[in-house]
């Protein structure tokens, strides 16, 4: 495999906001609500809103930065790479790292705006909500033609106001949107409930994805509070394994017939044994249960609705022949901790060695383009510009050196997985 010839489209990165992002995008009279970036005397950085602090501006930012000093930091724009923030500095990093496309999720709103959705005032949290999907769909993926996959953040607390946001965005381009991988943790009612039709149903109409992305029930999966922050790492695909029990026995899957949903960094190898369980529980319980598939098996509605991701993920590309082929795609997770930037296109190619060139190109692009209606061809000049090998060309002298920003903690303890879930995931 000629790994210049890979075309890369990352469904899973993410965005630091930055300072400037609501101004000029409020009503005049919540102007003076925005959030704001201050810096405290230390130099760390939070956003103040309605009073509260959010200190993590950026959490695990960790792009560029050695292994040793990973964590739930930084805790300031001074210790991030540009490209975490700086539009510009994104796509030289992309280019670098091969990619020509990528989708990203929020940072300090959280992934479905629950700082919003905490708003007493619905009024203001709707303008909040809808200033930052202008920002994010006119200015982070607007700049640079061709890019970036917007998608938009959702105004959780109403499903009828959340479905016309979702209808708005959709018409300024916006074929994806984050939602809540388990709402009934967040408060709000579960995927059983009918509660969500008018966003289940504005998605199906739209052809937009609803993204459900580990951590957005605010909660990560902790198996003692004295267990070491490894368990809490391992486990976090195991959200998103939750979500997909959830999704195929609630009826949303069955009721809205072209739905897609996207398991966004749940991984893949899991999979298969989940269809083989859901359709043994299936054939198994039904009788007393009362679930009704009709003609078809429960692993059949998964494979037709649900979209999978992964990272880095070699024995979930070598059970492809027990995945739907057509809803596999790639992230990147630039720039978090697991993510494999800037080598992305060497790592990925040693998990497709083997993998016929149609089976790597929908797992690299072509399924994303089809599903969040993204086209990078014809915004960049053909496909041929789109390739690892010319944007790397583009970016030649680009710096992706590893460099530290603060000194290392001398005799720090190890974290314990209590210690790292932060007050904005609890």
């Amino acid at each position: 495999m000629n790994i210049d010839n890979l075309v890369l489209v990352s469904v899973d990165d993410h965005v630091v906001e930055p300072p400037h992002m609501f101004d000029d995008r409020l009503p005049a009279r919540y102007a003076d609500l925005a959030p704001e970036l201050v810096t405290h005397d230390d130099g760390t950085n939070a956003w103040v809103y309605e009073g509260q602090e959010i200190t993590n501006v950026a959490l695990n930012a960790v792009a560029g930065r050695p292994p040793d000093e990973y964590g739930m930091e930084p805790t300031c724009f001074a210790e991030l790479r540009a490209g975490c923030y700086d539009i510009d500095e994104r796509v030289k990093d992309m280019d670098a790292n091969g990619v020509v496309g990528s989708l990203c999720f929020p940072s300090f709103p959280q992934f479905c705006g629950q700082l919003f959705a905490r708003t007493e005032d619905k009024d203001v949290a709707l303008a909040m909500v809808r200033a930052y999907n202008d920002w994010h769909i006119e200015e982070w993926c607007g700049t640079h033609a061709g890019r970036f996959i917007p998608c938009s953040l959702p105004a959780i607390w109403d499903p009828e106001v959340l479905a016309d946001e979702v209808r708005r965005t959709a018409r300024m381009g916006a074929h994806a949107v984050t939602f809540s991988e388990n709402p009934s943790k967040l408060g709000y009612p579960s995927f059983h409930a009918d509660h969500w039709d008018p966003f289940w149903r504005a998605c199906s109409d739209e052809g937009v994805v609803a993204c459900l992305h580990i951590g957005s029930s605010s909660q990560l999966i902790i198996t003692a509070p004295d267990a070491p922050v490894d368990c809490l790492i391992t486990l976090s695909p195991i959200n998103i394994v939750q979500a997909a029990a959830d999704l195929v026995w609630s009826p949303v899957l069955r009721k809205f017939p072209d739905l897609k949903v996207a398991l966004s960094e749940g991984g893949i190898g899991w999979i298969p044994y989940l269809l083989e369980r859901i359709d043994y529980s299936y054939g198994r319980h039904h009788a007393w249960t009362g679930q009704d598939f009709g003609e078809r098996l429960p692993s059949e509605v998964f494979n037709e609705h649900v979209l999978t991701c992964f990272i880095d993920d070699k024995f979930g590309v070598a059970s492809r022949e027990f995945l739907n082929l057509d809803h596999v795609m790639w992230e990147c997770d630039y720039p978090h901790s697991d993510s494999t930037w800037p080598f992305s296109p060497e790592r990925l190619a040693a998990h497709l060695d083997g993998v016929s060139d149609e089976d790597v190109d929908r797992i690299t692009h072509l399924n994303a383009m089809r599903h969040f209606h993204y086209d990078p061809f014809t915004a960049l000049g053909g496909r041929e510009q789109c390739t690892v090998g010319a944007l790397r060309e583009r970016a030649t002298g680009h710096d992706v050196s590893i460099r530290s920003v603060k000194a290392k903690d001398v005799g720090r303890p190890a974290p314990y997985a209590a210690d790292l879930v932060v007050p904005e995931l609890r």
